[in-house]
């Protein structure tokens, strides 16, 4: 019964993407709509900079900010490091 509902799952799964393939034709991307105008293309530089560079630059100053105003570190507890685990049990 498996294999029956495996080969049922991947029929529909190609008969959807081939559809989907099939609707979505390229050419219509090559029509202009109204009002369309379109800028300058970024060159390969600016793309890098803008997706890739970019995004790792704000991580690192965000993780640096976090890093540098983390206050965790200063939460110790002045009364608790004077309390032993040990008991002294004289019996």
């Amino acid at each position: 019964m498996d294999k029956k509902n495996a080969l049922r799952a991947g029929a529909l799964a190609a008969g959807t993407t081939l559809m989907m393939l099939l609707m979505s034709s390229p050419a219509l991307a090559l029509t202009r709509d109204d009002g369309d105008d379109p800028g300058t293309g970024l060159s390969v530089i600016e793309t890098l900079g803008l997706y890739v560079l970019l995004p790792i630059g704000l991580f690192v100053v965000i993780a640096g900010l976090v890093m540098a105003l983390d206050k965790s570190h200063q939460k110790k507890d002045p009364t608790s490091s004077n309390i032993r685990a040990k008991a002294d049990a004289n019996a």
